[in-house]
């Protein structure tokens, strides 16, 4: 009788809804953590290059694909390589496509076993606790596998360039931009998580049913401008179409799957090399 309204959604259950799929996300992180191997975690993050975001907007689903699997086959090479781990490793990687402030800057999440099921599959290979790989040597493994992959598509035809990367379609300038990026250090970021395995789950969890923003980020709404929280206590104001513009370069393309499992984890091990491990 007081007059206070407050509406109850129902749920279009859709995967880039800010507010949809909570019991989706509790079940995933259950999912992840009955899975989790009696070891250390390392928590992995590869970037995408500022100067391929253009090209990765017009290209969503080649480019992000090739995200995955040059970070993927990074961490697998590297794990595999008997001079250092001589093992498989197992790997969860969640797609991030946005800022605080919804810019477009793609990078994946990995996490890491601390360590492997050794190649001949009859013991555990451990990794030190307070190191993986040298970032170097991740950074340009991954540079190396990203900028073959983009050189067979590009020679094949596979990529698009027009609007924002229109200048790539001269072979000229593409080669250029690929010997400029062949010189440039990408960046890798690799540290054991402080808290555990859990707490880097959790946070992933937050963002793996879900796109960019929360409504509890939303600071105010009015016809002529969206006021959000970003970091430190700071936020952005944006007119309606840019807040939008924004929120929409991080819809995915269809069945874009953007979580995905590697090594002892993939789907194809999952009774096999993963049960051993366990």
């Amino acid at each position: 009788r007081c007059g206070h309204e407050r509406p109850a959604y129902n749920s279009c259950r859709n995967r880039h809804c800010p507010k949809c799929q909570s019991l989706a996300q509790a079940c995933w992180i259950e999912q992840r953590m009955a899975r989790t191997l009696d070891t250390h975690y390392f928590h992995v993050v590869f970037t995408l290059p500022s100067e391929l975001r253009s090209l990765a907007l017009v290209n969503r689903r080649a480019l992000l694909a090739m995200l995955f699997a040059a970070a993927s086959q990074t961490l697998l090479a590297l794990g595999g390589d008997p001079a250092r781990l001589g093992a498989t490793l197992g790997v969860t990687a969640v797609l991030h496509t946005w800022t605080r402030d919804l810019q477009f800057h793609p990078h994946l999440h990995c996490i890491v076993t601390g360590g492997g099921l050794a190649l001949d599959g009859e013991r555990w290979t451990p990794a030190r606790r307070k190191y993986l790989f040298p970032v170097k040597v991740l950074s340009r493994l991954f540079r190396g596998k990203l900028l073959a992959a983009l050189a067979r598509a590009y020679q094949r035809g596979e990529l698009a360039c027009m609007g924002p990367c229109a200048d790539l379609a001269d072979p000229v300038r593409f080669a250029r931009l690929r010997d400029r990026l062949h010189r440039k250090e990408w960046v890798v970021y690799a540290k054991r998580p402080f808290a555990g395995v859990a707490q880097v789950f959790r946070y992933l969890g937050r963002y793996t049913h879900r796109v960019a923003l929360s409504n509890h980020r939303l600071e105010a709404v009015d016809d002529h401008a969206v006021r959000f929280a970003t970091k430190n206590g700071q936020s952005v104001t944006l007119s309606p179409q840019e807040f939008i513009r924004r929120f929409l370069l991080h819809v995915l393309p269809a069945r874009f799957v953007k979580i995905r499992h590697y090594g002892l984890l993939a789907p194809r091990n999952a009774i096999s090399l993963l049960d051993r491990a366990l």
